[in-house]
């Protein structure tokens, strides 16, 4: 029984780690985080990169899978349309590697 526990508690922290699928709300309180699109990398708290498939969403790098539903979702962004009002400000990345994080203070955002 104490093996059994032992393995569930560590399945449940490896899938909470990988915190990066986002889905796009339509409304600001249906939201986890707000996030504004900087115009210039050294703006941002994090500079994503849009992955093509979940399973190269990283745990929180910045490596971000866009999914098709909600529920798929580890966390829920909105879109909002001034930077005074977001939570988290991002810069999309042309490459892979240049994703991270700029502002480590606001990492707790994604776990």
């Amino acid at each position: 029984m104490n093996r059994f526990l032992s393995i569930v508690v560590f399945l449940i922290f490896t899938v909470n780690a990988a915190a990066q699928k986002v889905f796009s709300v339509e409304y600001q309180n249906q939201a986890d985080v707000k996030v504004f699109v900087v115009d210039y990398e050294n703006q941002a708290d994090l500079k994503v990169f849009k992955v093509k498939y979940q399973n190269q969403a990283s745990k929180n790098e910045g490596r971000w899978f866009f999914t098709d539903f909600s529920n798929q979702a580890d966390k829920k962004i909105y879109f909002v349309k001034y930077a005074n009002q977001a939570d988290l400000k991002i810069y999309f990345v042309k490459y892979e590697n240049q994703a991270g994080w700029n502002n480590n203070s606001k990492m707790q955002l994604f776990y």
